[in-house]
C-alpha cells in the first residue's frame, strides 16, 4: 500500500510560537503567493532546491570533487559558484560539505512526519500544545494534510494549520473536523495592495474565512506588519474591525516583520525585494497592538 506523501523542508520541534503551548510544526514545501516580505522563501517552490550558505563555506573543495557533474566552482574572491540550472539535486556535495551546503525538501509519508511528532507527546499533554502544519502552505498539500491532521486527532493530538487561505472552499472545509485552530494570514486587506504584495487577490482568502467562521471553526489572525507597506492606520484598523466581525476568531497575532528571509533567499540564489528593511523596534510593534485593539474586544498580541 502506497502511503500519502509531500515534500518536507523542516519539522521544527519545541516551537512556541506557532499555536499555544509547546508544539511539532510541519513546514511543507509549495505556496500559491509571492509575498515580497517571505520569511522562508525556500518554502515557495513545491520541488526540492539546493541551498549554499556561502559564509560557511571553508573553501576545502570537496564539493568540486563530490560533485559527478562538476557544477561547483570558486571564482573572484574565492566566491563558491553553484550552477543550478544543471544541478540534479543527488545531494552528494552536501554529503561531503562541512555545514555550507543543505538539500532542501524531503518526501516524507504521514507515518514518517507522525513518528516525529509523537516524540514530544508528553510535552503537548502538559502544555497544551500539539502539532502546526505550515508551510508554504498546506493547503496545496490538501490529501496529505488532511491525512495527517486526521492522524494527530487518532491519537488525541492537538492540530493547527497555518495557512493564507488562498485554496478551495471544499479543501478547507475537509479539515474543520480535524483542526482545532486555524492560524489565519491577513497579509493586507486592501485588494490592490494584496495583489501588489502577494500576487493574488484576498477576495477569495476574505470570501473562505467568513465561511470558515460561519461553520464554527476556532481561528486566531495572523498579521504580519511590514513598514511603509502595511503599517498604515487602515489597515491597523480594518485588522480590528475584521477580528471584531468574526465570531470564531479568538485573538489576533501582530507579527512584526523580520530580515531572517534575506540569507536563505541569498543562500537558493534568489533576489529578495525587501533588503534594505530591518527589525522594527518594540515600541513600534507596541503601537501597532495599541492601534488594533482600539477596534476590537478581541485579544491582540505579539506572534
Amino acid at each position: 500500500m502506497n502511503e500519502i506523501k509531500a515534500t518536507v523542508f523542516d519539522i521544527q520541534r519545541f516551537s512556541l510560537n506557532d499555536g499555544p503551548g509547546i508544539r511539532t510544526t510541519v513546514f511543507l514545501k509549495g505556496c500559491p503567493l509571492n509575498c515580497l516580505w517571505c520569511h522562508n522563501p525556500e518554502s515557495k517552490s513545491a520541488k526540492r532546491e539546493i541551498m549554499l550558505h556561502t559564509a560557511r563555506c571553508v573553501g576545502c573543495g570537496a564539493c568540486l570533487a563530490a560533485c559527478p557533474d562538476g557544477l561547483h566552482s570558486f571564482g573572484e574572491g574565492n566566491l563558491h559558484i553553484i550552477d543550478r540550472k544543471k544541478c540534479k539535486l543527488c545531494g552528494s556535495c552536501e554529503a561531503t560539505c562541512s555545514g555550507a551546503i543543505k538539500m532542501c525538501g524531503r518526501e516524507m509519508s504521514v507515518s514518517e512526519v507522525m513518528s516525529v511528532v509523537e516524540r514530544d507527546a508528553a510535552f503537548y499533554k502538559n502544555s497544551g500544545g500539539g502539532m502546526t502544519v505550515s508551510g508554504g502552505e498546506p493547503l496545496m498539500h490538501p490529501t496529505f494534510t488532511l491525512a495527517l491532521a486526521k492522524a494527530a486527532k487518532a491519537r488525541g493530538i492537538h492540530t493547527a494549520i497555518e495557512t493564507s487561505g488562498y485554496a478551495k472552499w471544499d479543501v478547507i472545509a475537509s479539515l474543520i473536523s480535524y483542526v482545532d485552530l486555524f492560524l489565519w494570514d491577513v497579509k493586507e486587506t486592501d485588494d490592490i495592495r494584496h495583489r501588489e504584495y502577494t500576487g493574488v487577490s484576498r477576495e477569495p482568502i476574505l470570501e473562505n474565512l467568513r465561511r470558515l467562521s460561519a461553520a464554527g471553526a476556532r481561528i486566531a489572525l495572523r498579521c504580519p506588519i511590514i513598514p511603509s507597506l502595511n503599517d498604515r492606520d487602515a489597515h491597523l484598523e480594518n485588522i480590528g474591525r475584521l477580528a471584531d466581525e468574526l465570531v470564531g476568531v479568538v485573538r489576533v497575532d501582530v507579527e512584526p516583520y523580520h530580515p531572517l528571509g534575506k540569507s536563505k533567499a541569498l543562500a537558493l540564489g534568489k533576489d529578495y525585494p525587501l533588503e534594505d528593511l530591518t527589525f522594527p523596534a518594540d515600541e513600534k510593534t507596541k503601537e501597532w497592538i495599541s492601534k488594533i485593539s482600539k477596534f476590537t474586544s478581541k485579544p491582540v498580541q505579539k506572534g
